[in-house]
């Protein structure tokens, strides 16, 4: 039974029914907008978009400042929808979903106006004496905002507190498999006073997102799988609109033979089965050093079996949000076994419970000819490779075609670093699963088939702007080089002699 299927619809609009995952019951129904109404939606907030860039930042702060209130005072109702649509624990609804989006609005209303000060810029050699520097960072004007189904509240609210407070307004397409989380951030917009038709939600699958692509946009923020990405990235490569792509990951994990092993195992079990395995900084492949294996294993499977699954009350791992993605689990772990793989525990659907459940999993005996440790699966597995010493595993983390994040686990943080600056990937945690995304201040973007450009931090903030160089003379005299002499040719070569061929020069010209 489909979680998503198109349903007869009265008017011209495709009409799409909603399951819960947990229940397999409808949860609702909306209607597909078209591309008329995305364009639409796309004008309106054009002209939203002037009044507000017009803003000072601390105007515009309080206006977040403001949906800071609303998501804390209504919690609860994030929760609810967030975990109806999902499955997911309630606590990491909590988490994700509330604190996340609380923290990011919170960082991004106290510091954008500093970030996107303009800046003034020493203008180096023979220049400086002539030219002066000045960067302004100037909102790009109306942002496409194309969200996934695993993060349905905080991955929209963090880029969209961005794009506000860089002066933008956001046109956002949630995922169809979980619409109605974005109707609570947006019915929340609303009640903090945010101005009209600057944030607006368009309800629809695929052709709905494609369709904003197309709609005169000033810029794609867009998260999701590595084969719509690209889909994402040719269109705007052809419209000439920038965008950011935060595509999956496989993320690696590497257990060093000195590493506290209570603190990796605990670091694996969380970071695979977090959010049901959900997560496109997952921990999707774990290589540990053989003199340690036998012992990281069995403390691995000591957590996991406290695990609990369940549909209701207190648990910690939950559904799998999507049917589409169970069917990706399940043919993984088919392969592995296949393959010579040994499942010690889970490996199947959950024949307790009603809905879409995987059991969490722990697989060992893996290796890179399998699918479940080369394409990313996306699901509560926690698979293990032996491997020989620390050398094979780099080699290991870097044999991928993804490059979001990963990990290191050893008791020597100075190691720790090395080793994670030889990974081929977005970035690395030591001695912790991936929290990057969760860092306001780091710049979050992945390699290879995992994205282009970053989101979040300086960088991802000032992503949302275009920086444009002024400079201004510090002459009264001509701006004309005319006319040209051989006395003028002369002086240049002799000015170019100097600050390029003598080491003072290149002193004073660096």
């Amino acid at each position: 039974m489909a979680i998503v299927e198109p349903i007869e619809s009265a008017g011209p609009r495709r009409r799409l029914r909603v399951r819960s995952p947990v229940t397999l019951q409808p949860i609702g129904e909306f209607d597909c907008a078209t591309a008329e109404d995305v364009r639409a939606a796309v004008e309106r907030a054009r002209k939203a978009q002037l009044e507000w860039a017009s803003l000072s930042f601390d105007r515009r702060a309080r206006h977040l400042y403001r949906l800071l209130d609303q998501l804390v005072a209504h919690q609860d109702e994030v929760i609810d929808a967030v975990v109806q649509e999902t499955g997911k624990a309630r606590q990491e609804a909590i988490a994700w979903e509330v604190f996340g989006p609380c923290d990011a609005i919170n960082y991004y209303a106290r510091h954008a106006g500093k970030i996107l000060a303009p800046e003034k810029k020493r203008v180096h050699g023979p220049m400086r004496f002539l030219k002066k520097l000045r960067i302004v960072y100037e909102p790009l004007g109306v942002v496409g905002l194309i969200t996934p189904w695993n993060g349905p509240v905080a991955l929209a609210a963090v880029p969209l507190a961005q794009a506000l407070m860089a002066g933008n307004a956001v046109v956002h397409k949630p995922s169809e498999v979980t619409p109605f989380s974005a109707l609570v951030l947006k019915r929340l917009s609303e009640e903090a006073g945010l101005p009209p038709d600057l944030y607006q939600v368009v309800q629809g699958d695929g052709e709905t997102g494609a369709a904003l692509v197309e709609a005169g946009v000033d810029k794609i923020s867009f998260t999701g799988s590595v084969a719509t990405g690209r889909k994402v990235a040719e269109a705007c490569g052809r419209l000439l609109v920038p965008c950011t792509l935060e595509l999956g990951g496989k993320d690696a994990m590497i257990v060093c033979a000195d590493a506290d092993l209570d603190r990796a195992a605990a670091g694996a079990v969380n970071g695979s089965c977090i959010n049901t395995g959900h997560y496109c900084c997952g921990t999707e492949r774990i290589y540990v050093v053989d003199e340690v294996y036998e012992d990281f294993v069995a403390k691995v499977m000591e957590r996991a079996r406290e695990l609990r699954q369940g549909d209701s009350g207190e648990f910690d791992v939950g559904a799998v949000f999507w049917d589409k993605q169970l069917d990706i689990i399940e043919a993984h772990m088919e392969d592995a076994r296949a393959k010579g793989a040994r499942v010690l525990m889970g490996g199947r659907r959950n024949p307790d419970l009603a809905g879409l459940f995987y059991e969490p999993t722990v697989v060992t005996h893996v290796n890179h000819g399998m699918d479940v440790m080369t394409n990313e699966t996306f699901g509560p597995i926690v698979a293990i490779q032996r491997v020989s010493d620390e050398e094979e595993a780099i080699a290991l983390a870097n044999d991928s075609e993804y490059g979001l994040n990963g990990s290191v686990w050893t008791r020597d943080t100075d190691k720790g670093f090395r080793i994670a600056e030889r990974i081929v990937t977005g970035g690395v945690c030591v001695n912790d699963m991936a929290i990057t995304y969760g860092l306001c201040e780091a710049p979050f973007g992945g390699r290879k088939s995992s994205g282009v450009g970053k989101v979040n931090g300086e960088m991802g903030l000032k992503g949302y702007c275009h920086p444009k160089p002024i400079s201004a003379d510090r002459g009264r005299g001509s701006q004309g080089g005319y006319p040209y002499t051989r006395k003028g040719e002369n002086r240049l070569q002799r000015i170019i002699r100097f600050f390029y061929g003598t080491r003072l020069g290149r002193w004073i010209a660096g």
